[in-house]
Protein backbone atom coordinates (compact mmCIF):
# COMPACT_ATOMS: atom_id res chain seq x y z
CA UNK A 1 0.00 0.00 0.00
CA UNK A 2 2.87 2.47 0.65
CA UNK A 3 5.92 0.62 -0.97
CA UNK A 4 5.95 2.64 -4.16
CA UNK A 5 4.51 6.32 -1.94
CA UNK A 6 6.85 8.81 -1.91
CA UNK A 7 6.42 10.40 1.50
CA UNK A 8 6.66 14.11 1.63
CA UNK A 9 6.18 14.25 5.99
CA UNK A 10 10.06 14.65 5.75
CA UNK A 11 10.18 17.51 3.65
CA UNK A 12 7.63 19.26 5.78
CA UNK A 13 8.54 18.42 8.89
CA UNK A 14 11.95 20.55 7.78
CA UNK A 15 10.55 23.52 6.62
CA UNK A 16 7.88 23.70 9.50
CA UNK A 17 10.68 24.05 12.26
CA UNK A 18 12.42 26.38 10.63
CA UNK A 19 9.39 29.02 11.57
CA UNK A 20 10.08 29.89 14.77
CA UNK A 21 6.06 29.88 16.60
CA UNK A 22 7.12 30.11 20.43
CA UNK A 23 3.71 31.03 22.36
CA UNK A 24 3.97 33.28 24.83
CA UNK A 25 2.39 32.30 28.48
CA UNK A 26 2.64 36.20 29.96
CA UNK A 27 0.40 37.20 26.71
CA UNK A 28 -3.04 37.91 27.03
CA UNK A 29 -3.59 37.73 22.88
CA UNK A 30 -5.03 35.03 21.16
CA UNK A 31 -2.55 33.50 19.38
CA UNK A 32 -0.23 34.37 22.22
CA UNK A 33 2.54 35.33 19.26
CA UNK A 34 1.71 36.28 15.62
CA UNK A 35 4.51 34.72 14.21
CA UNK A 36 2.65 31.33 15.29
CA UNK A 37 0.23 33.02 12.15
CA UNK A 38 3.28 32.68 9.55
CA UNK A 39 3.33 29.13 9.55
CA UNK A 40 -0.39 28.49 9.97
CA UNK A 41 -0.40 30.44 6.70
CA UNK A 42 1.85 28.25 5.02
CA UNK A 43 -0.51 24.92 6.31
CA UNK A 44 -3.28 26.83 5.10
CA UNK A 45 -1.80 27.53 1.55
CA UNK A 46 -0.40 23.89 1.40
CA UNK A 47 -3.84 22.57 2.10
CA UNK A 48 -5.20 24.87 -0.39
CA UNK A 49 -2.96 23.81 -3.17
CA UNK A 50 -4.08 20.03 -2.53
CA UNK A 51 -7.25 20.93 -3.32
CA UNK A 52 -9.15 21.74 -0.55
CA UNK A 53 -10.42 24.65 -0.90
CA UNK A 54 -12.04 26.02 2.03
CA UNK A 55 -8.85 25.66 4.04
CA UNK A 56 -8.28 28.80 6.12
CA UNK A 57 -6.58 30.97 8.86
CA UNK A 58 -8.94 32.38 11.06
CA UNK A 59 -8.03 35.51 13.11
CA UNK A 60 -6.52 33.69 15.99
CA UNK A 61 -4.48 31.59 13.82
CA UNK A 62 -6.28 28.60 13.59
CA UNK A 63 -6.28 26.11 10.59
CA UNK A 64 -9.66 24.86 9.42
CA UNK A 65 -9.69 22.66 6.57
CA UNK A 66 -12.31 19.57 5.20
CA UNK A 67 -11.28 16.49 3.06
CA UNK A 68 -14.57 15.59 1.26
CA UNK A 69 -15.77 11.78 2.00
CA UNK A 70 -15.46 9.92 -1.11
CA UNK A 71 -18.09 6.67 0.41
CA UNK A 72 -21.85 6.76 0.10
CA UNK A 73 -21.40 5.26 3.88
CA UNK A 74 -23.01 7.46 6.95
CA UNK A 75 -19.69 8.05 8.48
CA UNK A 76 -18.63 9.88 11.18
CA UNK A 77 -16.77 12.70 10.93
CA UNK A 78 -13.24 12.62 12.23
CA UNK A 79 -10.82 15.27 12.81
CA UNK A 80 -7.19 15.58 12.97
CA UNK A 81 -5.41 17.97 15.53
CA UNK A 82 -2.08 18.78 15.79
CA UNK A 83 -0.54 22.11 16.85
CA UNK A 84 2.13 25.17 15.60
CA UNK A 85 3.47 26.35 18.53
CA UNK A 86 6.61 25.63 20.35
CA UNK A 87 7.26 25.68 24.29
CA UNK A 88 8.75 28.48 25.63
CA UNK A 89 11.09 26.07 27.38
CA UNK A 90 13.87 26.48 24.92
CA UNK A 91 14.82 29.00 21.92
CA UNK A 92 12.32 28.31 18.78
CA UNK A 93 14.70 31.09 17.32
CA UNK A 94 16.50 29.80 14.41
CA UNK A 95 16.13 26.50 14.90
CA UNK A 96 18.31 24.40 12.30
CA UNK A 97 17.53 20.67 11.59
CA UNK A 98 20.07 17.82 10.99
CA UNK A 99 19.63 14.86 9.16
CA UNK A 100 21.72 11.68 10.01
CA UNK A 101 21.46 9.38 7.89
CA UNK A 102 22.26 6.07 8.62
CA UNK A 103 22.26 6.45 12.31
CA UNK A 104 25.19 4.18 13.70
CA UNK A 105 24.37 4.17 17.30
CA UNK A 106 27.78 6.34 18.42
CA UNK A 107 26.77 9.64 20.61
CA UNK A 108 25.78 13.10 18.89
CA UNK A 109 27.72 16.49 19.67
CA UNK A 110 25.31 18.85 18.58
CA UNK A 111 27.43 21.31 16.31
CA UNK A 112 26.60 24.37 17.59
CA UNK A 113 27.41 23.62 20.75
CA UNK A 114 29.24 20.86 21.32
CA UNK A 115 28.49 20.19 25.43
CA UNK A 116 24.80 19.20 23.87
CA UNK A 117 25.52 15.32 23.34
CA UNK A 118 22.59 13.12 22.19
CA UNK A 119 23.68 9.43 23.40
CA UNK A 120 21.80 6.00 23.50
CA UNK A 121 22.74 5.91 27.21
CA UNK A 122 20.23 8.92 27.98
CA UNK A 123 17.90 7.86 24.90
CA UNK A 124 17.94 4.42 25.15
CA UNK A 125 15.08 4.56 22.29
CA UNK A 126 18.04 5.93 19.82
CA UNK A 127 19.03 1.78 19.75
CA UNK A 128 15.68 1.31 17.57
CA UNK A 129 16.79 3.75 15.06
CA UNK A 130 20.22 2.38 14.50
CA UNK A 131 20.61 2.21 10.50
CA UNK A 132 17.85 4.47 10.27
CA UNK A 133 17.45 8.37 10.02
CA UNK A 134 17.01 10.66 12.76
CA UNK A 135 16.81 14.27 12.62
CA UNK A 136 17.87 16.65 15.57
CA UNK A 137 18.31 20.63 15.99
CA UNK A 138 22.18 21.91 16.10
CA UNK A 139 22.36 22.80 19.48
CA UNK A 140 21.35 26.28 20.10
CA UNK A 141 17.30 25.65 20.17
CA UNK A 142 14.84 22.49 20.42
CA UNK A 143 13.82 21.10 17.33
CA UNK A 144 10.36 21.76 17.47
CA UNK A 145 9.05 18.23 16.90
CA UNK A 146 6.73 18.97 19.29
CA UNK A 147 4.47 19.01 17.11
CA UNK A 148 5.38 20.06 13.83
CA UNK A 149 5.92 16.25 13.16
CA UNK A 150 2.09 15.81 14.28
CA UNK A 151 1.24 18.81 11.50
CA UNK A 152 3.68 17.40 8.86
CA UNK A 153 2.29 13.53 9.49
CA UNK A 154 -1.33 15.07 9.81
CA UNK A 155 -0.45 16.96 5.91
CA UNK A 156 1.03 14.09 4.40
CA UNK A 157 -2.19 12.16 5.12
CA UNK A 158 -4.03 14.47 3.45
CA UNK A 159 -1.55 14.59 0.30
CA UNK A 160 -2.06 10.90 0.28
CA UNK A 161 -5.54 10.45 0.43
CA UNK A 162 -6.51 13.35 -2.09
CA UNK A 163 -3.64 11.48 -4.40
CA UNK A 164 -4.94 7.90 -4.15
CA UNK A 165 -8.80 8.41 -3.75
CA UNK A 166 -9.48 4.75 -4.33
CA UNK A 167 -8.89 5.06 -0.14
CA UNK A 168 -12.20 5.06 1.07
CA UNK A 169 -12.90 7.52 3.64
CA UNK A 170 -15.96 9.47 5.22
CA UNK A 171 -15.27 13.43 5.62
CA UNK A 172 -12.07 14.38 7.23
CA UNK A 173 -11.53 17.67 9.22
CA UNK A 174 -8.03 18.91 9.80
CA UNK A 175 -7.40 21.36 12.94
CA UNK A 176 -4.43 23.00 13.75
CA UNK A 177 -3.90 24.87 16.96
CA UNK A 178 -2.18 27.69 18.06
CA UNK A 179 -0.98 28.27 22.21
CA UNK A 180 -1.11 24.67 23.03
CA UNK A 181 2.07 24.53 24.78
CA UNK A 182 0.94 27.08 27.04
CA UNK A 183 -2.43 25.20 27.81
CA UNK A 184 -4.36 28.13 25.52
CA UNK A 185 -4.73 25.55 22.37
CA UNK A 186 -8.53 25.02 22.38
CA UNK A 187 -9.53 28.96 23.95
CA UNK A 188 -10.95 30.03 20.25
CA UNK A 189 -12.12 26.78 18.57
CA UNK A 190 -15.07 27.21 16.65
CA UNK A 191 -16.42 23.54 17.74
CA UNK A 192 -20.24 24.59 15.58
CA UNK A 193 -17.39 25.11 12.16
CA UNK A 194 -15.01 22.29 12.87
CA UNK A 195 -18.02 20.08 12.82
CA UNK A 196 -16.66 16.95 13.90
CA UNK A 197 -18.28 13.75 16.02
CA UNK A 198 -14.45 12.12 16.96
CA UNK A 199 -10.50 13.29 17.02
CA UNK A 200 -7.59 12.23 17.46
CA UNK A 201 -4.34 14.82 18.53
CA UNK A 202 -1.13 13.62 16.61
CA UNK A 203 0.86 14.50 19.75
CA UNK A 204 2.45 11.41 21.49
CA UNK A 205 5.84 10.04 21.47
CA UNK A 206 6.97 6.49 20.65
CA UNK A 207 6.50 4.45 17.74
CA UNK A 208 3.04 2.11 19.06
CA UNK A 209 1.93 4.68 21.86
CA UNK A 210 -1.70 5.18 22.01
CA UNK A 211 -3.00 7.47 24.99
CA UNK A 212 -6.11 7.81 25.84
CA UNK A 213 -5.38 9.32 29.26
CA UNK A 214 -4.16 12.34 30.74
CA UNK A 215 -3.68 14.08 34.01
CA UNK A 216 -6.26 16.24 35.50
CA UNK A 217 -5.19 19.26 36.39
CA UNK A 218 -5.66 22.53 38.80
CA UNK A 219 -4.04 25.66 38.85
CA UNK A 220 -2.90 26.64 42.72
CA UNK A 221 -2.02 30.68 43.29
CA UNK A 222 -1.37 31.52 46.90
CA UNK A 223 -1.36 34.97 48.01
CA UNK A 224 0.59 36.44 50.98
CA UNK A 225 0.06 39.92 52.32
CA UNK A 226 2.45 41.45 54.85
CA UNK A 227 2.87 44.36 56.61
CA UNK A 228 4.78 46.74 55.07
CA UNK A 229 7.30 49.35 57.06
CA UNK A 230 10.51 51.42 56.41
CA UNK A 231 13.36 49.03 56.83
CA UNK A 232 15.08 51.33 58.97
CA UNK A 233 12.44 51.49 61.09
CA UNK A 234 10.84 48.15 60.71
CA UNK A 235 11.32 46.07 64.09
CA UNK A 236 8.04 44.55 65.57
CA UNK A 237 6.47 45.46 62.56
CA UNK A 238 7.42 44.97 59.06
CA UNK A 239 6.30 41.60 58.23
CA UNK A 240 7.94 40.96 54.88
CA UNK A 241 5.77 38.26 52.31
CA UNK A 242 8.51 37.32 49.77
CA UNK A 243 10.31 35.63 53.13
CA UNK A 244 6.77 34.17 54.30
CA UNK A 245 6.24 32.64 50.42
CA UNK A 246 9.27 31.14 50.88
CA UNK A 247 8.87 29.27 53.92
CA UNK A 248 6.02 27.54 52.32
CA UNK A 249 7.89 26.62 49.76
CA UNK A 250 10.82 25.52 52.00
CA UNK A 251 8.46 23.43 53.92
CA UNK A 252 7.14 21.31 50.81
CA UNK A 253 8.38 17.79 51.16
CA UNK A 254 11.61 17.28 48.87
CA UNK A 255 11.50 12.93 49.09
CA UNK A 256 7.74 12.91 47.21
CA UNK A 257 5.16 14.97 46.05
CA UNK A 258 7.13 17.03 43.49
CA UNK A 259 7.51 15.95 39.68
CA UNK A 260 11.46 15.16 40.56
CA UNK A 261 10.32 12.21 42.55
CA UNK A 262 7.38 11.00 41.14
CA UNK A 263 6.46 8.52 38.17
CA UNK A 264 3.66 6.81 36.49
CA UNK A 265 0.53 7.15 38.17
CA UNK A 266 1.31 8.91 41.03
CA UNK A 267 0.61 12.95 41.14
CA UNK A 268 2.41 15.82 42.72
CA UNK A 269 2.11 19.66 43.50
CA UNK A 270 4.73 21.80 41.67
CA UNK A 271 5.70 25.31 41.96
CA UNK A 272 6.05 27.31 38.94
CA UNK A 273 6.08 31.06 39.49
CA UNK A 274 7.13 33.17 42.35
CA UNK A 275 6.71 36.55 42.44
CA UNK A 276 5.69 39.73 44.19
CA UNK A 277 7.15 42.40 46.85
CA UNK A 278 7.92 42.76 50.53
CA UNK A 279 4.30 43.90 50.85
CA UNK A 280 2.45 41.18 48.87
CA UNK A 281 3.97 37.66 47.17
CA UNK A 282 2.62 35.17 45.56
CA UNK A 283 3.61 31.83 44.43
CA UNK A 284 1.95 29.36 41.13
CA UNK A 285 1.55 26.01 41.32
CA UNK A 286 0.22 23.14 38.69
CA UNK A 287 -1.38 20.35 40.70
CA UNK A 288 -1.88 17.03 38.67
CA UNK A 289 -3.25 13.68 39.72
CA UNK A 290 -4.87 10.73 37.02
CA UNK A 291 -7.71 10.19 39.42
CA UNK A 292 -9.45 13.58 39.48
CA UNK A 293 -11.11 13.29 42.99
CA UNK A 294 -7.23 13.04 44.59
CA UNK A 295 -6.70 17.19 43.11
CA UNK A 296 -8.95 17.91 46.38
CA UNK A 297 -6.75 15.92 48.50
CA UNK A 298 -3.41 17.39 47.03
CA UNK A 299 -4.69 21.31 47.63
CA UNK A 300 -6.35 20.56 51.07
CA UNK A 301 -2.41 19.17 51.98
CA UNK A 302 -1.26 22.39 50.77
CA UNK A 303 -3.52 24.84 51.96
CA UNK A 304 -2.39 23.43 55.10
CA UNK A 305 0.99 23.97 54.50
CA UNK A 306 0.76 27.39 53.80
CA UNK A 307 -1.95 27.92 56.50
CA UNK A 308 1.06 26.18 59.46
CA UNK A 309 3.39 28.73 57.70
CA UNK A 310 0.61 32.06 58.34
CA UNK A 311 0.19 30.86 61.61
CA UNK A 312 3.75 32.10 63.04
CA UNK A 313 2.94 35.93 61.36
CA UNK A 314 -1.20 36.75 62.49
CA UNK A 315 -0.66 39.95 61.36
CA UNK A 316 -0.27 38.42 57.48
CA UNK A 317 -3.05 37.45 55.87
CA UNK A 318 -3.30 35.03 52.75
CA UNK A 319 -5.87 34.06 49.46
CA UNK A 320 -5.56 30.05 48.11
CA UNK A 321 -7.16 30.35 44.55
CA UNK A 322 -7.89 26.82 42.44
CA UNK A 323 -8.42 26.84 39.10
CA UNK A 324 -9.73 24.28 36.66
CA UNK A 325 -7.45 23.67 34.18
CA UNK A 326 -8.35 20.39 32.46
CA UNK A 327 -9.44 16.63 33.33
CA UNK A 328 -8.41 13.31 32.25
CA UNK A 329 -9.52 12.51 28.92
CA UNK A 330 -10.37 8.85 30.32
CA UNK A 331 -13.66 10.00 31.77
CA UNK A 332 -15.34 10.62 28.50
CA UNK A 333 -13.29 8.33 26.44
CA UNK A 334 -14.14 4.99 28.73
CA UNK A 335 -18.04 5.93 27.52
CA UNK A 336 -17.08 5.95 23.71
CA UNK A 337 -14.69 3.08 23.61
CA UNK A 338 -14.83 2.72 19.52
CA UNK A 339 -12.37 5.67 19.20
CA UNK A 340 -9.98 4.15 20.75
CA UNK A 341 -10.70 0.39 19.58
CA UNK A 342 -10.22 1.66 15.58
CA UNK A 343 -7.22 3.35 16.41
CA UNK A 344 -5.87 0.11 18.03
CA UNK A 345 -7.26 -1.62 14.47
CA UNK A 346 -4.98 0.68 12.60
CA UNK A 347 -2.05 0.68 14.54
CA UNK A 348 -2.19 -3.48 13.64
CA UNK A 349 -2.69 -2.90 10.13
CA UNK A 350 0.21 -0.90 9.98
CA UNK A 351 2.10 -3.20 11.62
CA UNK A 352 2.50 -2.27 15.19
CA UNK A 353 2.02 -2.90 18.73
CA UNK A 354 0.19 -0.88 20.56
CA UNK A 355 1.23 0.02 23.87
CA UNK A 356 -1.56 2.26 25.79
CA UNK A 357 -0.27 4.52 28.52
CA UNK A 358 -1.31 7.69 30.63
CA UNK A 359 0.03 10.99 29.67
CA UNK A 360 1.73 12.61 32.55
CA UNK A 361 0.65 15.85 31.06
CA UNK A 362 -2.18 16.70 29.01
CA UNK A 363 -2.57 17.60 25.37
CA UNK A 364 -5.44 19.73 22.92
CA UNK A 365 -7.68 16.52 23.44
CA UNK A 366 -7.80 16.72 26.81
CA UNK A 367 -10.02 19.95 26.70
CA UNK A 368 -11.35 18.92 23.57
CA UNK A 369 -13.19 15.70 25.16
CA UNK A 370 -14.52 17.42 27.41
CA UNK A 371 -15.92 19.92 24.82
CA UNK A 372 -17.82 17.26 23.38
CA UNK A 373 -15.02 16.08 20.91
CA UNK A 374 -13.67 12.59 22.21
CA UNK A 375 -9.81 12.98 21.49
CA UNK A 376 -7.28 9.95 22.12
CA UNK A 377 -3.75 10.78 21.37
CA UNK A 378 -1.31 9.13 18.43
CA UNK A 379 2.39 9.12 18.56
CA UNK A 380 4.67 11.49 16.50
CA UNK A 381 7.88 9.75 17.13
CA UNK A 382 9.03 13.50 19.17
CA UNK A 383 11.96 12.73 21.89
CA UNK A 384 13.58 14.87 24.24
CA UNK A 385 10.81 17.53 23.93
CA UNK A 386 11.00 20.95 24.87
CA UNK A 387 14.96 20.88 24.77
CA UNK A 388 18.43 21.18 23.10
CA UNK A 389 18.29 17.37 23.18
CA UNK A 390 14.55 17.03 21.19
CA UNK A 391 15.05 14.50 18.23
CA UNK A 392 13.17 12.11 16.53
CA UNK A 393 13.59 9.17 13.69
CA UNK A 394 12.15 9.49 10.24
CA UNK A 395 10.59 6.00 10.26
CA UNK A 396 8.52 6.48 13.00
CA UNK A 397 7.05 9.44 11.36
CA UNK A 398 6.59 7.71 8.05
CA UNK A 399 4.91 5.07 10.51
CA UNK A 400 2.48 7.46 11.51
CA UNK A 401 1.07 8.73 8.54
CA UNK A 402 0.39 4.91 7.93
CA UNK A 403 -1.43 4.51 10.86
CA UNK A 404 -3.70 7.76 10.11
CA UNK A 405 -4.72 6.39 6.19
CA UNK A 406 -5.35 2.80 7.84
CA UNK A 407 -7.45 4.75 10.68
CA UNK A 408 -9.70 6.45 8.26
CA UNK A 409 -10.45 3.38 6.45
CA UNK A 410 -11.36 1.79 9.57
CA UNK A 411 -14.06 3.85 9.98
CA UNK A 412 -15.48 3.44 6.67
CA UNK A 413 -15.64 -0.10 6.85
CA UNK A 414 -17.15 -0.30 10.42
CA UNK A 415 -19.83 2.44 9.32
Amino acid sequence: MFETYEFTVIEKFLKYVQLDTQSNPESHSHPSTEKQKKLSTVLANELLSMGLSDAHVDDYGYVYANIPANSSKNIPVICFCSHVDTAPDCSGTNVIPILHNGYDGSDIVLPDDKTQIISTDKYPYLKKHIGSCIITASGNTLLGADDKSGLAEIMDMANYLITHPEVKHGIIKILFTPDEEIGEGTAKIDMQKLGADFAYTLDGGEEGTLEDETFSADGVTISVTGVIAHPGYGKNTLINAIKIVSEILTALPTTEWSPETTEKREGFVHPVQIEGIAEKASISFIVRDFDTSKLAEHETRLRIIAENVLKRYPKASMSFEVKEQYRNMKEVLQHHPKVVAYAEEAYTRAGLSVTKEPIRGGTDGSRLSFMGLPCPNIFTGMQAIHSKHEWIGVKDMKKAVEVLVHLVQVWEEKS
